[in-house]
């Protein structure tokens, strides 16, 4: 990785960017609201980004449940996003990242332009809750808040 992540702590940066609910999301909108799980991943539909996803999916009462808004976040197109997402059934929305700002922004951007995995969870007053490499499930996201 280029830089260090983003550690637990520190204040989340702000980005706004296209998602595949057709919309955009703005990371200051959910201050105060709600905690926001973003979960980087190198490429659409490969093995490892696909079960990465999956399993957010699968968890999706428990992040609910716990007032959790799940975006899944890499460079990749609008197109190839929408379609990764609709042939996993992915029930919550990917980030378009199309120069690798945010992912440069949490320090998860490679020298090579690409993304490294890793998964943090920002908290309603704005501030990174969780923070590490690689893909994570519910129970330890969670549980790192919960204490």
């Amino acid at each position: 990785m280029a830089e260090e992540l983003l550690p637990v702590g520190a204040e989340a940066p702000d980005f706004e960017a296209p998602t595949t609910d057709g919309g955009t999301v703005k990371l200051a909108h959910f201050r105060g609201t709600r905690s926001v799980l973003l979960m980087f991943y190198p490429k659409d539909d490969t093995p490892g980004c696909t079960r990465q996803m999956c399993t957010a999916r699968d968890e999706g009462a428990e992040y609910e449940a716990a007032g959790v808004r799940r975006f899944g976040v890499n460079p990749g197109s609008l197109e190839s996003h929408r379609k990764f997402a609709d042939k996993y059934m992915l029930d919550f929305p990917l980030i378009v990242d199309e120069h690798g700002d945010i992912a440069r922004a949490f320090g998860v951007l490679k020298e090579n332009g690409g993304v490294a995995r890793a998964t943090f969870l920002i908290d309603r007053d704005g501030r990174v809750a969780f923070s590490a490499p690689g893909a994570h499930g519910a129970e330890e996201v969670l549980g790192a808040v919960r204490g």
